[in-house]
């Protein structure tokens, strides 16, 4: 009778959660706008979050590989975030100050010039801008143009550098373009078909010869922005020789260089910054995301030599933000005591080894790559030639309009927006609308083995994804899609990205610990068998495919 009653109440109790978590995703669809993105794609409503993990409303509990776009470095509240922002609630002080001068923001900007490239931190000053990553691009913009009195900006195609006017401009996506575009280089899908170094010197060239050709139709350009590693456009890192190129070529025509630090920036690639992987010194950095902490926080970081603004050239009533310096001090101050960036080197390196196995085993994996912790998996249509259900794993032959998409983070929430009925179905849960956005260099070195992530070891793959014939298969979004609805049935939240959203991108936490890695790495591995055996049926959240018993449960432990 006790056991009885016992298992009713539980019963009661999980059906009550269910109500209230569908319920307030149907108020979200009823009243949230239509530019709404990762919802869509991800319907699940947290309400407990500690690392890598996240409950719902409804008692699932996810793995977190999607980390507020590579926002928290330290996973979902690390006690020394938490500590920090605590002390300045306790103290008193002023949560909003505009531009004022206090301990708070003096402690914050000594910590961040602390951990500069060197060549930078001596002669640097530092803008706070509007708390997001495209209010500091556009800064940028506005400091580069004082500075030298020019207007042009150059750009890479693939970019993606934030949502306000000017940024959509310099990003891949942009439709009113009033920005020279660039070609950055990328091994997989090399613009020059060629890949490699060879494809890399290439975009270098391009690049002086649109700057030297007075015919070129570019004039001499205010100043030229890039991503060390293009993040939304398909985790792609700029080839180290590539960017010391492009500092020699600004450098020698006086142009200012930005560097976009936004998400790969504080320990995300495997160093801090990831400049530094080249070596190279930008004149300018914008920065956000990990550097407030999981609070909104942008600044952008300049040679002294650049500030040329008048008194209120950039402001914004939001700039002052003390919880995010306090909580971005205790990261930043985090991230280079315990090595963090060393150690995100050295875990990435280890899964994207395992990684590469899905290119050997799966034809629609077409390329792994990515650095440190910021790992992308290409999906692509596993036969070039066929119909448009030909050759479809049985499971997405039913998927309607899924077609190419175009590049730039608002299709992307199209794409998504496809899935997202079948997303929800797939949880069990009222449907809706749209969704998200994208994704290691060919020569890894110093890979470790992936036995010390408890995985079978792997030795071929890097050679089968790298010997690519150049003519690499379209892209295909509507796998992806399917692959991240898999993910998610399995406790596993992960981002697409890429120019069609066709990209499975992974950002943990600088935090995550071996045994997390290797039971993403199971999910993920599981998600993608799934799709290509058309097992996309009820929900397996916590169960494991038959074969996979021992993954299953140390999924469970890490979760």
């Amino acid at each position: 009778m006790v056991v009885t009653e016992s298992v009713r109440e539980g019963t009661s109790e999980s059906t009550g959660a269910r109500a209230v978590h569908e319920g307030i995703l149907r108020r979200q669809s009823a009243r949230e706008s239509a530019a709404r993105t990762y919802a869509r794609a991800l319907p699940i409503v947290p309400v407990r979050a500690r690392g890598l993990t996240i409950e719902g409303a409804d008692g699932r509990r996810y793995l977190d590989c999607l980390s507020g776009a590579g926002t928290l470095a330290l996973g979902h509240n690390h006690p020394v975030v938490l500590e920090a922002i605590r002390r300045v609630l306790d103290s008193g002080a002023p949560l909003h100050v505009l531009d004022l001068a206090t301990p708070v923001k003096d402690a914050f900007i000594t910590e961040l010039f602390h951990t500069l490239p060197p060549g930078l931190a001596d002669h640097a000053r530092v803008q706070f801008c509007g708390p997001a990553g495209t209010d500091a691009v556009e800064a940028a913009f506005k400091l580069v143009r004082a500075a030298t009195g020019r207007t042009g900006i150059l750009a890479f195609s693939g970019a993606y550098h934030g949502m306000t006017a000017g940024a959509l401009e310099a990003s891949g996506g942009a439709f009113d373009v009033r920005v020279a575009r660039l070609p950055y280089p990328q091994d997989y899908r090399c613009p020059f078909g060629v890949g490699g170094e060879r494809g890399a010197e290439l975009a270098a060239r391009w690049t002086e010869s649109v700057l030297d050709d007075p015919k070129s139709g570019v004039p001499r350009p205010a100043g030229m922005i890039l991503e060390p590693v293009q993040g939304e456009g398909g985790v792609i890192p700029a080839p180290d020789a590539w960017l010391r190129r492009m500092r020699q070529i600004t450098a020698e025509r006086s142009i200012p260089l930005i560097a976009d630090e936004v998400q790969t920036g504080v320990g995300r690639t495997g160093a801090f910054w990831a400049v530094e992987h080249s070596g190279i010194t930008p004149d300018v950095m914008v920065l956000s995301k990990a550097i407030g902490g999981s609070l909104p926080l942008a600044v952008v970081v300049y040679r002294e030599e650049l500030d040329a603004w008048q008194p209120g050239a950039h402001a914004g009533t939001f700039r002052g933000n003390q919880l995010a310096m306090a909580a971005g001090t205790a990261t930043l101050a985090y991230v280079r005591e315990n090595r963090l960036a060393e150690r995100a080197a050295e875990l990435g390196s280890r899964m994207l080894t395992q990684l590469l196995t899905l290119a050997d085993d799966f034809a629609f994996i077409g390329d792994v790559r990515g650095k440190g912790l910021m790992i992308g998996v290409e999906v692509v249509e596993p036969e070039a030639d066929r119909g448009p259900h030909e050759g479809r794993p049985t499971a997405l032959a039913a998927i309607d309009g899924a077609g190419g998409v175009p590049a730039g983070r608002e299709d992307c929430a199209r794409a998504h927006g496809q899935a997202e009925e079948g997303a929800s179905a797939a949880l069990g849960l009222p449907g809706g609308a749209a969704g998200a956005p994208t994704g290691y260099d060919a020569a890894l070195t110093g890979r470790g083995s992936s036995a010390e992530l408890g995985l079978p070891g792997r030795g071929a793959g890097a050679a089968a994804v790298q010997d690519s014939d150049r003519h690499p298969r379209p892209a295909a979004p509507e796998l992806a899609v399917a692959i991240q609805r898999e993910c998610l049935r399995r406790g596993l939240i992960v981002e697409l990205g890429g120019r069609h959203s066709s990209v499975v991108r992974l950002l943990p936490p600088l935090t995550i610990s071996d045994e997390q890695a290797a039971a993403v790495l199971d999910r993920l591995a599981d998600a993608v068998d799934a799709v290509s055996r058309g097992h996309t049926g009820p929900d397996r959240m916590h169960q494991s495919p038959p074969g996979r018993g021992r993954h299953g449960d140390r999924a469970d432990r890490a979760g």
